[in-house]
């Protein structure tokens, strides 16, 4: 094979990942992303109920958690979700667009991460935390984690373990002493002032994304030993597992500082609710803790993306370009994510860019039910039930938190569905476009 032939084919080591080391990935991009990125945001919709707000979502991606593990049981592959829609819908414009909307969310969450990464560690050089430092080390981030994936997958694997074991134990004995601190008590301000149950329903949305990393782990099916059975396994323990941390860590902040502070420093809360718990020290161990976790999510996240759209590129459902580079598909999608993941950085703030991944991933993931309940629910097995409530709590907190952000930052609401239908759209005319040029070589074919 050539260089030019095996460049035009993903590369993967099968048999690369333990179970473990799918729920350590599964639980870096979660917990990465979630617990530092969100708890302040969602407090801002879900007032001082918004520890409850993450154990809602934790029931509400248990449900949609049905759909992929009864998918990844029948249909283990490098494709994931791209696959599974394929499955589904075949390979036309519904598959390749909603498989690009995870994608894209999944981008959009790595950004999240490194502007996390970037307020967290401006908390200890002296920066402010949207100030172009903090962007600037979010982006060098990007660049770090893009370094230590061209390595290959047993350094990601194993990279993961140890920052997966080192920050959920920080993160959890950060739960349980600040807890400890509180008196294990929780005294919460009444909901009927400074709540709203469309507030709260919309704070479930970004909750979600708390736990949304468990797709990626889909990504990695052809590379999971003993996949048919490993892979619905490691969704299950990894959402488990972030369930018991973000209760703990979301408790204590609750108990830590009263919601006015929490709201004011939404970006960095958990850094913020140490300072009275724990004092300078304890700021530093956090900020710590939190430099780890988002450095692993992005790690884990990239790996995933990475590989969700070179097999796009292998089932003919995106157009790709080498632009000169050398190597296999793999390595260009790599270079395609972390640059789109930078720009977005740079481009949106926190808040923003956590609203665009939830609307595009909520979009997606109601897709993926449809498409296991209309087509597939035989073949893999599944409870109709069980996949029409997922699409209906799916669709309450789309809506919700979609009302809410159209009165308060129409913006963003105009963006998510802008570009919502401009993937559709792109889609379908790549589509044609190759159908078309597909036609005409076959013409060509039986003319001579």
């Amino acid at each position: 094979m050539n260089s030019d032939a095996h460049s035009r084919h993903a590369h993967y080591d099968k048999n690369s990942l333990s179970l473990i080391g799918a729920i350590a990935m599964g639980t870096s991009v979660m917990i990465g992303a979630g617990i530092f990125a969100l708890t302040g945001q969602v407090a801002e919709l879900a007032g001082p109920w918004f520890p409850f707000a993450f154990l809602i979502a934790a029931i509400v991606s248990g449900f949609s958690a049905y759909s992929y593990v009864k998918l990844s049981n029948a249909f283990p592959s490098a494709g994931g979700i791209a696959m599974f829609l394929e499955k589904a819908y075949g390979a036309g414009t519904i598959t390749g667009a909603c498989a690009l909307l995870m994608a894209f969310s999944m981008v959009i969450n790595e950004s999240l991460v490194a502007r996390t990464f970037g307020t967290y560690t401006s908390q200890i050089l002296g920066f402010e935390a949207g100030s172009h430092a903090a962007v600037a080390l979010g982006v060098g981030l990007i660049i770090v984690v893009f370094l230590v994936n061209l390595s290959g997958n047993r350094a990601v694997g194993a990279l993961s373990l140890i920052m997966a074991t080192l920050k959920i134990g920080g993160i959890a004995a950060f739960g349980a002493v600040g807890l400890y601190a509180a008196g294990f008590s929780l005294e919460m301000q009444s909901p009927t002032d400074t709540t709203q149950l469309d507030g709260f329903i919309a704070s479930v949305a970004l909750a979600i994304l708390a736990y949304k990393g468990f797709t990626t782990i889909t990504n990695s099916g052809s590379e999971v030993r003993n996949p048919h059975r490993n892979v619905g396994r490691a969704i299950i323990f990894s959402i488990l597992l972030c369930v018991l941390v973000y209760g703990l860590v979301a408790f204590a902040v609750a108990a830590s500082l009263p919601l006015p502070q929490i709201v004011a420093a939404k970006d960095y809360s958990l850094a913020q609710a140490a300072r009275p718990v724990f004092g300078e020290l304890g700021l530093l161990f956090t900020v710590a803790i939190a430099i780890v976790a988002t450095a692993s999510g992005l790690l884990a996240s990239v790996f995933a993306v990475s590989r969700m759209l070179a097999m796009l590129t292998e089932m003919r459902l995106i157009p790709h370009s080498h632009f000169g580079m050398p190597g296999h598909i793999q390595s260009h999608t790599l270079v395609y994510t972390v640059v789109v993941a930078a720009t977005l950085t740079v481009l949106f703030d926190l808040s923003r860019i956590a609203s665009l991944g939830a609307m595009f991933y909520l979009v997606m993931d109601i897709a993926v039910h449809w498409g296991v309940l209309r087509y597939l629910r035989t073949t893999v097995n599944a409870r109709a039930w069980v996949l029409i409530t997922a699409i209906a709590l799916d669709l309450i907190v789309l809506a919700a938190f979609v009302g809410l952000k159209a009165r308060s930052d129409l913006i963003i609401v105009v963006v998510a569905i802008a570009g919502i239908a401009s993937v559709f759209a792109v889609e379908a005319l790549y589509l044609r476009t190759r159908r078309g040029e597909i036609r005409a070589s076959s013409h060509s074919a039986h003319a001579e």
